[in-house]
């Protein structure tokens, strides 16, 4: 099941609107992104996020689920959370720091 425009944009919206997360769409789902670094996807209209020792304090609070059948496991984020915890972006933000930038991809010249 594909991801609906409205929930990424609710996600994103409860984020918060200082520009530090983006989402882009992939295969029906997306990527979500903190600082230009992926975090997570949304994936079946639901918040996975990367486990990191950073995200950690999430291990308590969200069951762990997988994006896609045999990808590795991620932190499955309840409404809950997305919706009335506001320390869910700053975590998010401590998950970015910790990741590397990503690659830049060279651009393929036509020949």
């Amino acid at each position: 099941m594909a991801t609906s425009k409205e929930t990424a944009a609710f996600i994103l919206g409860e984020l918060g609107s200082d520009g530090r997360f983006s989402v882009k769409p992939m295969f029906g789902e997306y990527a979500i992104y903190a600082d230009g670094k992926t975090v997570g996807f949304i994936c079946d209209n639901q918040l996975l996020l990367k486990i990191m020792s950073e995200s950690a304090d999430l291990d308590a609070l969200c069951e762990r689920a997988q994006a896609y059948p045999g990808s590795k496991d991620y932190y499955l984020v309840p409404e809950d959370l997305i919706a009335g915890d506001h320390k869910l972006p700053k975590l998010m933000l401590r998950m970015a720091e910790a990741l590397p930038m990503p690659k830049v991809k060279k651009k393929r010249v036509k020949g």
